[in-house]
């Protein structure tokens, strides 16, 4: 019986006609790899489909298998920090925050104060990153919006985010001065006392 499970299993990548793209021995590297991954239990479309990604670019074999081990090694990252019960899509948006620079703890602390599916939140932070926000500022203004905000709240945050660094708003400022009104509006939606560090100040009658 255990022989049966251990030749499904390495037969996972060898049977599949796609990785025929591949010269032989880039194939047998990456075959190897996703092997690997299938046998501690990580997804293993994405890892296929970055090699597939590879050999479209015309990267070289060398060039293909370290990405594939690379992206294998996050998605272990990604997992650990996120529980053995995250989707392969939010295993996914976990690998582009942590290398948008997001910190493991970051995604467990994510975990910890949201409800799954984490998948939004993940991408929101990566999407801040990208668009020139410092990492921390960005893995901070989304763990303060989690625990109480829609995923279309989150996408509309970093809208805005954005709409203000287009306008010339230093992006760290940007987030700060959004990730506020964000909150305050969250909270009052929900029912909940705004947090006090970010109710919104009105000039006194």
């Amino acid at each position: 019986m255990m022989l049966a499970a251990l030749f499904l299993v390495t037969q996972v990548a060898v049977q599949d006609p796609r990785l025929e793209r591949l010269d032989p021995d880039t194939r047998a590297a990456v075959v190897a790899v996703v092997d690997s991954a299938h046998g501690v239990g990580l997804p293993v479309e994405p890892i296929i489909q970055r090699a597939l990604e590879g050999v479209t670019k015309g990267a070289a074999g060398a060039r293909i298998v370290a990405a594939v081990r690379r992206l294998t090694v996050d998605l272990g990252t990604a997992r650990t920090a996120l529980g053995t019960s995250a989707s392969e899509a939010e295993l996914e948006a976990g690998v582009a925050a942590l290398r948008a620079g997001a910190t493991p703890d970051v995604l467990a602390n994510l975990r910890d104060v949201r409800r799954p599916p984490l998948t939004v939140a993940l991408s929101v932070l990566a999407d801040l990153v990208a668009s020139g926000v410092p990492a921390d500022s960005a893995a901070a203004a989304v763990l303060v919006l989690a625990p109480k905000a829609r995923d279309a709240d989150l996408v509309e945050f970093r809208r805005a985010v954005e709409r203000d660094i287009a306008l010339g708003a230093p992006p760290a400022a940007a987030t700060s001065v959004r990730v506020n009104v964000a909150d305050v509006y969250s909270a009052t939606n929900s029912g909940a006392t705004p947090n006090p560090a970010t109710r919104s100040r009105r000039p006194r009658p």
